[in-house]
């Protein structure tokens, strides 16, 4: 009898162990959010020229919320809640306060030179140092230097603060996309090979 009951307590246990495991997989859609807002607010501007849209189609952002409106419609509300990713800490906040300042002070005109370019990791690169003078070239290397420093950094407080230090990579690499999708024309990017692009 005492076995039995030994049994049935460890059936038991396995049932509610089963029934409270979640699966933590990193949510892309809700990062690629994250990373559009953030790369928004440090470039300060969107990628797409408003004379090229299409008066006759909507804009793809009013497609995505009505879509989402009908998604809300049709699933219950505990199976349409997505899960979110965090960038506004302090810590977060002020990186991209620096990088923001760096941006306008430095890198707009580097990028518009094409001194240097976002590269396939979601960094960025020296790509022609005769772009700048000779006289600035040590600053253009400490420049890109700094602006790594950040980029590494927020990225994996991005990770921590959601409390999954795992997805630094695909944060990173998240992040890597929409650098180079919100380049402006004419700045340049490294595809997955490593061969120079321009927008």
């Amino acid at each position: 009898m005492k076995k039995l009951n030994s049994i049935l307590l460890l059936g038991m246990l396995a049932t509610l162990a089963a029934c409270v495991t979640i699966n933590v997989y990193f949510p892309a859609a809700a990062a690629e959010r994250a990373a559009e807002k953030f790369v928004g607010d440090v470039l300060g501007e969107t990628p797409e020229d408003s004379s090229l849209i299409n008066p006759f189609r909507p804009p793809s952002h009013v497609i995505y919320v009505a879509a989402v409106g009908v998604l809300d419609f049709l699933v219950a509300d505990a199976q349409a809640q997505q899960a979110e990713i965090d960038i506004n800490t302090p810590q977060i906040n002020a990186i991209k306060s620096r990088m923001a300042q760096r941006q306008r002070q430095h890198l707009d005109s580097l990028f518009d030179a094409g001194a240097i370019g976002f590269s396939s990791d979601g960094l960025v690169t020296v790509r022609d140092r005769s772009a700048v003078a000779l006289s600035e070239r040590r600053n253009l290397e400490s420049i890109v230097a700094d602006e790594n420093r950040d980029r590494k950094a927020v990225y994996r407080e991005i990770a921590v603060a959601n409390g999954h230090p795992e997805w630094e990579k695909d944060i990173q690499k998240t992040f890597a996309a929409e650098w180079v999708r919100n380049a402006r024309k004419g700045w340049y990017y490294q595809d997955s090979g490593g061969s120079w692009r321009q927008k």
